[in-house]
């Protein structure tokens, strides 16, 4: 028969997994670092991974395909649900570089010198894109958080001593991402107790979408806790 059904360009697919989660009918796995329709019969055709794809590597097209099963889905589903050992501490994505973990900060050793150096990485955690961390990862639980664009790094060199020494980092350009962050923070907000939020931005008028994606984030979950924005300048400058 013919009907609607995914297709994945695979030239296009980073492999992030974003869409693996959005499939709930379980038809798209990452295989060999690529998302792949594992079975046509599982794939209802309404296309709800696409808004997901950040490189636009997934369309839906009429084809020649077997009919949906619904009854071969929740036998899928059900058969995941068994061996599959989901932790707060990992992502649905599978990705291995995604999965989240506590970091100790250590001192840093620089290119060409044997000793480490004075200066420390201030990263607690990893993943730390927003995009990619997982809501449910503990090391939120009573975590002061810091939301930075991620070109604050770049223009002010003592980041991690000043901002993200103490805290949970999270990066990510509204801009360059063309994701909503709203949704992300909310689930964080909702499942965990976050004692405070430093949002760190550029001064230039696109770092403004993180700014409303928190404001939003808080509105829709109910949870507003204190928080403060600090601008950078292009020169590397606190304006405020």
């Amino acid at each position: 028969m013919k009907r609607t059904i995914v297709k994945i360009d695979q030239d296009k697919c980073n492999g992030c997994g974003l869409c693996i989660d959005a499939c709930h009918e379980g038809a798209l796995q990452l295989i060999e670092g690529k998302a792949r329709l594992i079975s046509e019969t599982y794939c209802d055709g309404l296309g709800d991974c696409l808004p997901e794809c950040p490189t636009g590597a997934i369309s839906l097209e009429e084809r020649e395909a077997p009919a949906f099963d619904e009854e071969a889905v929740k036998k899928n589903m059900e058969s995941r649900k068994k061996t599959e050992k989901p932790t707060a501490e990992s992502l649905d994505c599978g990705c291995p570089g995604s999965n989240a973990r506590v970091l100790n900060p250590q001192p840093v050793t620089r290119i060409g010198e044997k000793e480490p150096a004075a200066s420390t990485s201030e990263l607690r955690q990893w993943p730390c894109q927003i995009k990619l961390v997982p809501a449910n990862a503990s090391y939120f639980d009573q975590a002061h958080l810091l939301i930075a664009a991620d070109c604050t790094a770049y223009a002010y060199p003592n980041i991690h001593q000043d901002f993200m020494r103490g805290k949970i980092t999270l990066i990510g350009c509204p801009k360059l991402d063309e994701v909503e962050y709203a949704d992300k923070l909310g689930e964080i907000l909702k499942q965990h107790e976050i004692k405070s939020i430093t949002v760190l931005r550029m001064e230039v008028p696109c770092c403004k979408g993180l700014v409303n994606s928190l404001t939003k984030a808080m509105k829709d979950s109910g949870q507003i806790v204190p928080w403060s924005i600090v601008n950078i300048s292009t020169d590397g400058k606190i304006l405020s």
